[in-house]
């Protein structure tokens, strides 16, 4: 909670869901209701609809009581902690399946954190995890062959069906030798499940990819104290999350479920999106475990959000699959608000013109970067609708926000010596 999944992400709001979900389940306490968009796509509509205060002003009235509580709480406060299961769940008191999506578009991040917390203390060896290439739920119900226009090679969730049969046989039933791996998680790229006796796994080796003031990056440290890029990022202009239309997140025709592997071409041709792009492999990378961002930066603003993705670029001419030549596959992606950069209970201002470091988790991937293909780290501030429009001017809380505090600033992104933007990779032997 507020850290990771559903409403919030590192303390940047998630807009678009937290507002249409909170209204379905709780604005008529009798029916799931659809709030009553005016039109099919919502980009300008939520542009339109301007400060998160007019929300409960020409909208829910009040109504909502989890949108209250959004308002009332806008940082991560006693509130969130004690209803975060951090707090409440210490060990695996029963046999845990921990199943995540790494595509999962509203619980990411629950699924691996809460397995890595109670593997702390884990004395009777009954805490395991699954990872595969799902949207939220996928597993349940859905061949899981393919998302969107990423192909997996089998039937994923058919797979993982087949596992939880054997282990509630087991633990229910008594049938079955009981021996079940500690980690099966699916990696992209090879299409292939694999197994971990430790998760993520100790054999995994961080090599740093860092970013150049060239629009390319290395995996040679920065030297000299030169480099850097800047953009300015408007918010009256934000980068859209995914190509338009923005439909309602459980509308009719709502890509939804899909967007967290959708091409990333529309966003790299934008001025206020850096990217920066690796030469291609000459030989597979396979990656796998914790993916961590190290973004040096600095705003004109007093507040800034930062969104980093880490890019699969297909050749541009793919000679698996001609019509995938050129994609920009986002294995992974994340937001972090800078306010929150050394609390996430007590923000501060940024101070302008000032180079700081910003640690961002990206999660946890299995993926190979095949031979041929290139890797790239992409940066940018907007992530709209998704995630709200950070004002950029620091304000207590931002659902109070006035029409006047959104500014434009201008960003830039250091890849020097001193400050060396860079992701760490957990680099595995092929």
């Amino acid at each position: 909670l507020f850290l990771g999944d559903d409403f919030h992400h590192n303390g940047a709001f998630r807009l678009s869901y937290g507002m249409e979900y909170s209204y379905e389940v709780e604005f008529d306490k009798t029916t799931d209701s659809e709030f009553p968009f005016p039109q099919f796509d919502l980009f300008d509509w939520y542009l339109k609809l301007g400060s998160l205060k007019n929300v409960n002003e020409k909208y829910f009235h009040g109504r909502v009581p989890s949108w209250n509580h959004f308002v009332e709480h806008p940082n991560y406060d006693s509130f969130w902690q004690k209803n975060s299961p951090l707090s409440y769940v210490k060990y695996p008191q029963i046999p845990m399946l921990h199943v995540g999506g790494y595509y999962d578009q509203e619980d990411l991040n629950g699924p691996q954190l809460m397995y890595g917390h109670m593997e702390k203390k884990d004395s009777f060896n009954r805490n395991f995890l699954v990872l595969g290439p799902w949207f939220h739920g996928q597993w349940g119900g859905n061949k899981g062959d393919s998302l969107g226009r990423i192909s997996f090679g089998s039937k994923t969730g058919v797979w993982f069906r087949e596992l939880q049969k054997k282990w509630f046989d087991y633990w229910l039933k008594g049938i079955g030798d009981g021996k079940f791996e500690e980690a099966n998680c699916f990696q992209t790229g090879s299409n292939e499940w694999k197994t971990y006796s430790s998760w993520p796994p100790k054999e995994a080796v961080v090599k740093n990819l860092y970013a150049r003031d060239n629009h390319s990056c290395s995996f040679d440290k920065p030297v000299g104290s030169g480099g850097q890029l800047s953009y300015t990022s408007d918010p009256m202009h934000p980068v859209p999350y995914r190509p338009l239309p923005i439909e309602a997140t459980y509308g009719r025709g709502s890509r939804w479920r899909t967007w967290q592997v959708e091409d990333q071409r529309f966003a790299t041709t934008r001025p206020d999106v850096v990217s920066f792009v690796l030469d291609s492999l000459k030989e597979d990378l396979v990656v796998t475990g914790k993916i961590k961002a190290h973004v040096f930066a600095s705003t004109t603003g007093t507040d800034a959000d930062w969104v980093v993705k880490l890019i699969d670029v297909y050749p541009a001419f793919d000679p698996n699959n001609f019509l995938m030549s050129g994609y920009e596959f986002p294995v992974t992606m994340e937001v972090f608000r800078g306010r929150f950069r050394k609390s996430f209970e007590k923000p501060e201002a940024l101070i302008p013109d000032k180079p700081e470091e910003f640690v961002i988790d990206l999660h946890q991937i299995n993926h190979v970067f095949k031979k041929g293909h290139r890797i790239m780290i992409q940066i940018q501030s907007s992530w709209f609708p998704m995630i709200d429009r950070n004002p950029q001017k620091f304000v207590p809380n931002i659902f109070d926000a006035k029409e006047s505090d959104f500014t434009k600033t201008v960003q830039t992104i250091y890849c020097t010596e001193k400050f060396p933007t860079h992701i760490e990779l957990p680099v595995m032997n092929p």
